[in-house]
């Protein structure tokens, strides 16, 4: 794979982590034993029970979200850690160059489209 392009991946992810990692800490501390999770904070608005199911409401979306920008980050640190190995931009599954029109459209990608949907189909 060319370096050249290698490093643009480089630093659309690191960029990428950086934005991340920030969305997350406006949504809770980051967990000191685990660097890449985030604790979500359950907001206090009042006691009222319009309160107390508007802090629901609001901390229900910030776990859903917090999972979300957790699962894209493993995915983007790991993709990262392929580019410092050296095998960025191949197969986890069957080995093969994943071509890089995919890495264009998903950086963090670490199997090519015709593993990735047999991964995917219903069985």
């Amino acid at each position: 794979m060319d370096q050249k392009f290698v490093e643009k991946m480089k630093e659309q992810l690191t960029a990428e982590k950086a934005r991340i990692e920030s969305e997350l800490q406006n949504i809770g501390p980051r967990d000191p034993n685990n660097r890449e999770n985030f604790t979500s904070e359950f907001p206090d608005f009042g006691t009222s029970e319009d309160d107390n199911a508007l802090e629901t409401t609001i901390y229900n979306d910030r776990i859903s979200q917090e999972q979300a920008l957790e699962d894209t980050l493993q995915d983007v640190s790991a993709a990262l850690e392929r580019i410092g190995k050296g095998t960025y931009g191949v197969c986890k599954y069957c080995k093969k160059d994943i071509p890089e029109e995919r890495l264009e459209a998903r950086p963090e990608a670490g199997a090519c489209i015709e593993c990735k949907k047999k991964l995917t189909m219903e069985p």
